[in-house]
């Protein structure tokens, strides 16, 4: 038969009290520096980029070159269609001159330069 403890002798017992986590030993913390003001750059404003001056690049009438040819021309030298290219030819036959494309001078110089190579007669001026 299992023995029972007599109330007084339960009190005895040590109490065990609920275990907590142990906590690592704290380091010691540097004492403050004083702080030290840091002067921050500004962040740099990005400018856009500049336009470049604008030229219109201006086709002539010839009686030399048939329409043809200066269609043809214009097309393969210019960013302009067929259609556009043949009332631009329309319009330097009619008028004496008709107004091709407009664009930077660098550009412009390089499209007389080429016409020129052609036998065509083109100029440029700024488009203001």
């Amino acid at each position: 038969m299992a023995r029972s403890m007599p109330a007084a002798s339960t009190s005895r017992l040590p109490v065990l009290e609920a275990e907590t986590p142990a906590q690592p030993p704290s380091t010691p913390t540097p004492p403050a520096e004083p702080a030290t003001a840091v002067a921050q750059r500004p962040a740099p404003t990005r400018q856009p980029p500049k336009q470049l001056p604008q030229y219109r690049v201006l086709l002539h009438n010839d009686d030399v070159n048939d329409f043809d040819y200066v269609i043809a021309s214009v097309v393969e030298l210019t960013p302009l269609g067929l259609q556009r290219a043949v009332i631009a030819t329309m319009e330097a036959h009619n008028t004496g001159v008709a107004l091709l494309m407009v664009t930077h001078k660098e550009r412009a110089e390089l499209v007389q330069e080429q016409f020129t190579s052609k036998q065509l007669t083109v100029t440029i001026e700024p488009a203001e």
